[in-house]
């Protein structure tokens, strides 16, 4: 495994190893979506990874798709962030926040009676959009998504400005950098998707006009905090909420070319479809964005330690981010480097609730 402890500089931050915290939603913000106290430890307790990467951090009150998600766009929230970087900081570590929207996938329910935002407004596939919220009885679980409103310039331009103010508030908040939540068919991945992006004006219909989007709050981002504190998460090929796109290849090839020539600083690159089963379509991922793309690239899905090992040694990776299984081993760097044994995940509180599921897994005796 010596390849994913082999020093790393990613902008101006030098990693002490290659194993990233891949961002998880995990639900438990409190009252004005401020992060829990508990986060507090979640994220020291994982700082050993060479980058952490949060949950996905809804920009705008309009953005959310899991109840009980962190915000960036208020004070409070700014402050309860402070209180993690500085956490993280403490133990070493290093954290870059993700910046999410939900666009469609949401529901009015948890969006204060608004209904979601979306490309073209495109309702007839509502059941397989993923909204989760909390139950009365503390219980969290998926809830119906409802209709979206197909969003004026007006609101693409709030949108884009909201992106960028959350940026700002990020780097306010003590955060290295941010990440765009540009996969999972989320917002960004909306736009991009022709199936579900069916505007005819300039941010609809030709791959250029559908990349526009990205394209302009890549732009707000770097033009505040800098091209070497952004990266974004693709998922070219994912089913989860049904942004589908039957050019793939063409489409993320052009957006990773788009994305260098913007000269972010990584893209994070994901196989989403292997989250239950292997999908055995990481190759034709890294075809489409390797080639087109000259900064850091990130891995993730379905990536074992070993064969994150064979990723790094060859080439195609620069960097692994692991999702469950640095859920269930917050020391996880250290369990990879001793060959294991590695805590098993539990079922038991992946999004909402209590400590249980969270903060409770044990690290290796000191």
């Amino acid at each position: 495994m010596s390849a994913l402890f082999d020093p790393f500089k990613l902008g101006s931050l030098e990693l002490p190893n290659r194993v990233i915290l891949a961002p998880m939603t995990r639900s438990r913000a409190v009252a004005g979506d401020v992060p829990a106290p508990m986060s507090i430890s979640y994220y020291g307790q994982r700082a050993s990874a060479g980058l952490l990467i949060t949950e996905g951090t809804s920009v705008s009150p309009r953005s959310c798709a899991f109840e009980k998600a962190p915000g960036i766009y208020t004070e409070a929230q700014i402050q309860g962030w402070q209180k993690i970087t500085d956490e993280v900081h403490r133990k070493g570590g290093r954290i870059f926040m993700q910046l999410w929207h939900g666009g469609r996938a949401g529901a009015y329910t948890i969006l204060n009676g608004q209904p979601p935002l979306s490309p073209s407004g495109l309702n007839d596939d509502l059941d397989s959009l993923n909204v989760y919220g909390q139950l009365a009885n503390g219980y969290y679980t998926k809830i119906v998504a409802t209709p979206s409103q197909a969003m004026t310039i007006t609101d693409i331009e709030q949108t884009i400005e909201a992106f960028r103010i959350g940026a700002i508030n990020a780097i306010k908040a003590g955060m290295d950098g941010v990440e765009f939540h540009g996969a999972n068919g989320y917002l960004i991945q909306q736009f991009l998707s022709p199936v579900v992006n069916r505007r005819e004006d300039d941010y609809g219909g030709s791959l250029e006009n559908r990349l526009r989007f990205l394209k302009k709050i890549t732009q707000a981002v770097i033009s505040e905090i800098g091209a070497h504190r952004l990266g974004v998460r693709l998922s070219p090929t994912a089913a989860y909420n049904n942004a589908l796109d039957p050019n793939s290849s063409e489409t993320y090839s052009a957006a990773a070319k788009m994305l260098s020539d913007l000269g972010i600083l990584y893209i994070h690159l994901a196989d989403a479809n292997t989250w239950n089963t292997p999908s055995g379509e990481m190759p034709q991922l890294i075809e489409m964005i390797k080639p087109n793309y000259q900064g850091v690239l990130i891995g993730n899905g379905g990536i074992t330690p070993e064969s994150a090992t064979n990723y790094i040694t060859q080439g195609t990776f620069d960097l692994i981010s692991f999702g469950r299984l640095f859920i269930a081993n917050p020391d996880l760097p250290e369990r990879i480097k001793q060959g294991g044994i590695y805590n098993e995940l539990r079922s038991i509180g992946w999004w909402g609730g209590t400590e249980e599921g969270y903060i409770d897994y044990s690290s290796l005796p000191a």
